[in-house]
């Protein structure tokens, strides 16, 4: 599997499990009506961790054009590279969406909520103020971007033990290595428990352009507008918050 592909699965994957948390628990008559913010958070956790455990390898499980764009601006990710991988991750993020609609093809008619329909695709604010909806998405993502790279750079970076003629990873090497893409579902469960709840955090560009766009074409029950007004907002929010982020742990750690 090439990097391109491996961007398309794995942007696929997180959004089938991460929105579909999102519809079993709002849509009417699923097992997992009102379950609640937690097992929302929770399942985004999961998806995250699932995501970049199957595409890690192949392709750094970006997944996100936000941390695409950071590392692109530290000059760890050709930028000649950077337009393919957010093309196929907002084409994955579609693809994972339309999953999700016919996973609950049936639960769409029961569902009168439109509102509740859209936030099975796409985010929308709480309080609806597009400048501090603006602020949390940038806050939010750049604290993502910078918990990234701890797992990345300081997790993942831990060098070997050598012993003699024998090389034996440590076990910090060895929890960065193969733990990390349970750290980052940690990261993402963090960050939905304790800044999702203005915005419902988005974080990331193609989780909420690719399904808003699913939701645009795709026949859904019931369903309502697409709400663009307010798309700009988790697209360019979490670009500028992101490198913002990457940058400001540059600058602390220099790695």
């Amino acid at each position: 599997m090439n990097p391109y592909l491996a961007e398309f699965v794995g942007t696929a994957i997180l959004i089938l499990l991460g929105n579909g948390v999102v519809a079993n628990v709002v849509l009417n008559r699923s097992k997992g009506q009102n379950g609640g913010w937690m097992v929302i958070t929770s399942g985004w956790g999961l998806a995250a961790a699932i995501a970049v455990y199957s595409v890690g390898r192949i392709s750094g499980a970006h997944l996100n054009p936000a941390v695409t764009l950071a590392l692109a601006s530290l000059g760890d990710f050709a930028w000649a590279k950077v337009p393919g991988f957010i093309a196929v991750q907002v084409a994955g993020a579609a693809v994972g969406a339309t999953l999700v609609w016919l996973a609950y093809l049936a639960h769409w008619g029961e569902t009168e909520d439109k509102g509740a329909k859209l936030a099975c695709f796409s985010t929308a604010p709480a309080v609806r103020k597009p400048v501090p909806a603006f602020i949390t998405e940038f806050i939010a993502t750049g604290m993502f971007l910078f918990g990234i790279l701890a797992i990345g750079k300081i997790g993942a970076g831990v060098p070997v033990l050598e012993i003699g003629a024998d090389v034996t990873p440590s076990l910090a090497g060895v929890v960065g290595t193969w733990f990390s893409p349970f750290l980052v579902g940690l990261l993402v469960l963090s960050m939905g428990i304790s800044l999702g709840g203005p915005t419902g955090y988005a974080i990331n560009p193609a989780r909420d352009l690719g399904p808003r766009i699913a939701h645009q074409i795709l026949p859904i029950a019931g369903k309502g507008g697409s709400d663009w007004g307010y798309a700009w907002i988790p697209v360019l929010a979490p670009i500028l918050g992101g490198i913002t982020g990457a940058l400001i742990f540059r600058s602390l750690f220099g790695a």
